[in-house]
């Protein structure tokens, strides 16, 4: 019996469909990180259709993080992965800030207890996407708004699932100070400033001489000429504006003449 010419034909296309389809999926794996996510209108530019993301979904391929948002299914999320992957598919510059960033060159000081925070600050963003509120990552992400760098000092780093962007050691620091209280404390950061051994004091004399925040600028000077960095030597004060009142740092502290600040006692008698 000889089968209708059209349903040869309707199996052919479904034949055709289907090895296109794989190559595709495969060419998606292979242009993505294992650990990082998929966009969906990074997708839709490269070739693949709303229906053939769907198809993807339906065949447990692909799962759903958030509208627009995917991931290989079962694999384990790793937060700098989407990171690099965000940034990269959708030309964003999230960057990794203030104590995660100087985790991330080598300085550890904190102990984290439970899951591991990612400091971010997001660029020409309010609001910290959805997928981020995800519990799905090693990490919760932690977006930061500071906005005191006329000038900023950024690393870029090409990595296997895209691109990160990572304040240097000089600029995390002055980012913690930034955000004291709320995040962190004076104390737990001198700790930190004990190991900058190696700052860059060309780098930090241009974050200094273009910063606005006169209690990160002092507080930054304090710390490092206590102590005892090379480096601190190397800057040139007088071209660092500092302003001119007196700034009361914390509610009850010492205060500090030579740069008109009141920061904590414990701080000012730590003999390290």
């Amino acid at each position: 019996m000889k089968m209708n010419i059209f349903a040869v034909e309707n199996m052919q296309l479904r034949y055709t469909m289907s090895v296109v389809s794989s190559t595709k999926i495969n060419q998606l794996l292979r242009d993505t990180s294992p650990s990082g996510l998929i966009f969906s209108d990074w997708m839709r530019h490269h070739g693949y259709s709303p229906q053939l993301q769907k198809r993807y979904r339906d065949c447990g391929w692909l799962s759903s993080l958030s509208k627009g948002v995917m991931y290989r299914t079962g694999s384990k999320l790793r937060a700098y992965d989407a990171i690099a992957s965000y940034n990269k598919q959708m030309d964003k510059n999230v960057c990794i800030a203030a104590v995660s960033a100087l985790e991330y060159a080598g300085f550890n000081h904190f102990v984290p207890m439970g899951k591991p925070v990612l400091s971010i600050t997001l660029e020409n963003e309010r609001l910290a996407p959805i997928w981020m509120k995800s519990d799905l990552f090693d990490m919760t992400f932690r977006p930061l708004t500071i906005n005191i760098f006329k000038n900023k000092s950024i690393i870029k780093k090409e990595v296997e699932s895209g691109v990160l962007f990572i304040s240097s050691p000089e600029q995390a620091f002055l980012e913690c100070l930034a955000c004291t209280p709320k995040y962190y404390n004076y104390m737990d950061l001198y700790y930190i400033m004990e190991q900058l051994t190696t700052l860059r004091s060309d780098v930090l004399q241009v974050l200094l001489e273009n910063m606005t925040n006169f209690s990160v600028k002092r507080m930054f000077l304090y710390m490092a000429e206590k102590a005892g960095h090379y480096w601190f030597d190397e800057l040139n004060l007088e071209a660092i504006d500092l302003g001119t009142s007196k700034l009361q740092l914390v509610g009850k502290g010492v205060y500090i003449a030579k740069y008109r600040i009141t920061i904590p006692k414990e701080l000012k008698d730590y003999e390290g």
